[in-house]
């Protein structure tokens, strides 16, 4: 008799499924590029590319891999068969093919191709990159290119200047010079990344977003313009759209270099530190930027976000070695070492300075004023531009005295700006005022004042004073000629305040003014104590050229009309209340 097999009554194991899709392909070969396992990468990418068929990146990337591995020929196909079946418009791959036939030894059709590139792309993404390749191609073949025209060569001599601009911190010569290319080339998609960079470092974001979303509307797969617009909804607090971007950049894997770069530092920004660093160390693996400082300092911060502390050390190291004059890799590096000791956790910023309040620290100890190298760094530039729109009352304040040592037309055109805003500290607004007049600004400023737009004259801001006398403001000039560097803005901004405090009160009854030095330093020796610096009346007087009796006797009279302990608590308590 047959048996009778049972069903086992034991519950059955759950199955998990997977959903094998061009998706998952896609993140498994990423993963593998990540390791360097070039061989899964090709073999995850065809996947990919045969699930998803119409997909022409997932076929580009299936090309970029060949590529790497040297099956030039078979990358060539791919891209072909991308231009006449999938995409057309996918002009990159023209580039992409040429540097394939170079890399073959075949220079007349790397030639065809880079020249088909050139005058069909309309944005010049690598426009750099061709020049080189067109450079060594004229020299192999021992002729110049057959080129009939550069689309994207309109304008590029202006776009050129652009970009130096913003690299040399002049945002708003920049924005200038952008917004004229953009409005005679609307199709020209690498002046709007940089436009839209422009504003965001003068802390004008709704213009920067309205700016990247053109961009988009454009090529909505601008990998540039998708960085942009992921840091953008991240700073407005736009959480899904945010989501959904960086799920998509998670997957993305661009394989030029400058691409590599553009979007590690934009994950690095996002916190998406395990991917930031593997794009990091990628491109150090490369060779790319290896004597740049800067591409070590941020595999180090990457690296830290992600508890990799002794590589972290090691790439400080190579940046300090690189870079020895500076003191960012000294920082971070000492930071390391106490890490174990401060009781609060340690910021560790991708930019590559100094945080915003060591840089205000190491400036309060400098007395030259600040250096000519930190002027023109970028970024310092747009964090001072960025905290004198965004930061709090006190942060501003440091903002404008740095920009009173800075003292350019960048900085003037910033403070202008600053007291035309209805919202900002009256205050605030008139020590820019101040600053703007001692960076030699004589004519009328607009500002916007006691709830109204006014006018404010070279003379001090007086609006309670009918006339302001020549003797007058040789007194106050003499004072702040003695005080030039041994006294910062804000406590020059106080003297101009409080002699026209003074002069207010007693007017009409002004006594008479024979030699300004003896009120100069009365007005010094009360500024001084205000602000609880060490002065005698016998160093004041000294160094006025006055008598110790004439400045005792004026700092009576100043000190009797205009109520100083008053004044001197409402100065002291005038931030430490916010």
């Amino acid at each position: 008799m047959e048996k009778i097999k049972r069903v086992s009554d034991a519950p059955k194991p759950k199955v998990i499924s997977i959903n094998m899709d061009a998706a998952f392909f896609f993140e498994r070969a990423v993963q593998s590029l990540d390791r360097f396992h070039y061989d899964k990468a090709l073999k995850y990418f065809r996947r990919a590319a045969e699930y998803e068929q119409d997909n022409p990146v997932n076929h580009c990337n299936l090309a970029g891999v060949l590529s790497e591995m040297g099956n030039y020929d078979e990358s060539n196909q791919i891209l072909q068969q991308i231009l006449e079946t999938i995409d057309p418009e996918m002009t990159e791959c023209h580039f992409y093919m040429a540097n394939n036939y170079a890399n073959m030894e075949n220079f007349e059709q790397a030639e065809q191709a880079l020249v088909r590139y050139l005058e069909t792309d309309p944005t010049g993404q690598f426009m750099d990159e061709s020049e080189e390749m067109m450079e060594m191609l004229s020299y192999e073949l021992e002729r110049p290119a057959p080129l009939t025209s550069i689309k994207s060569r309109e304008g590029l001599f202006e776009h050129d200047k652009a970009r130096a601009l913003l690299e040399e911190g002049k945002f708003a010569e920049a924005v200038r010079q952008l917004e004229k290319l953009v409005k005679n080339q609307p199709d020209f998609t690498a002046a709007r990344n940089n436009l839209a960079l422009a504003y965001y470092y003068m802390g004008q974001f709704e213009k920067a977003m309205e700016t990247i979303k053109g961009v988009l509307e454009i090529d909505a797969g601008n990998l540039h313009a998708l960085c942009n617009m992921a840091i953008f909804h991240q700073h407005f607090g736009n959480k899904q759209e945010l989501a959904e971007l960086t799920d998509l950049l998670r997957k993305t894997f661009p394989y030029q270099q400058d691409h590599v770069f553009k979007l590690a530092t934009t994950m690095g920004i996002l916190s998406e530190h395990e991917k930031a660093y593997h794009l990091f160390k990628r491109l150090l693996k490369a060779g790319d930027g290896t004597s740049d400082p800067c591409l070590y300092h941020y595999a180090a911060v990457a690296a830290c976000h992600i508890g990799r502390f002794t590589e972290a050390y090691r790439y400080w190291k190579q940046a300090q070695k690189l870079d020895p004059g500076a003191e960012i890799s000294k920082f971070y590096l000492e930071q390391l070492r106490t890490r174990d000791k401060v009781e609060e956790p340690l910021t560790w910023s991708y930019h590559y300075h100094l945080p915003f309040e060591e840089q205000f620290r190491v400036l309060e100890k400098s007395t030259q004023g600040i250096p000519d190298q930190l002027k023109k760094d970028p970024l310092v530039r747009s964090s001072f531009f960025w905290a004198l729109r965004h930061g709090d009352i006190e942060t501003k304040l440091q903002v404008i005295q740095a920009f009173g040592l800075i003292a350019d037309n960048e900085v003037r055109d910033a403070l202008q700006d600053f007291i035309l805003d209805r919202q900002e500290d009256d205050y605030l607004k008139k020590v820019a005022i101040f600053v703007l007049r001692s960076m030699g600004i004589r004519e009328a400023i607009p500002a916007y004042l006691e709830n109204e737009k006014i006018m404010v004259e070279a003379s001090p801001y007086s609006p309670h004073l009918p006339v302001w006398d020549a003797k007058w403001q040789s007194v106050m000039e003499t004072a702040l000629s003695h005080m030039h560097k041994r006294y910062d803005m804000v406590q020059q901004y106080d003297l101009e305040i409080l002699w026209v405090e003074f002069l207010t009160k007693i007017y009409p009854n002004v006594p008479k003014i024979n030699k300004s030095e003896g009120w100069a330093a009365a007005l010094e020796y009360l500024i001084a104590k205000m602000h609880r610096r060490a002065i005698s009346y016998q160093e004041v007087s000294t160094r006025y050229g006055v008598t110790v009796s004439t400045v005792s006797r004026n700092v009576k009279l100043i000190d009797d009309t205009c109520g100083l302990r008053e004044k001197m608590e409402a100065i002291f308590n005038k931030f430490t209340s916010i």
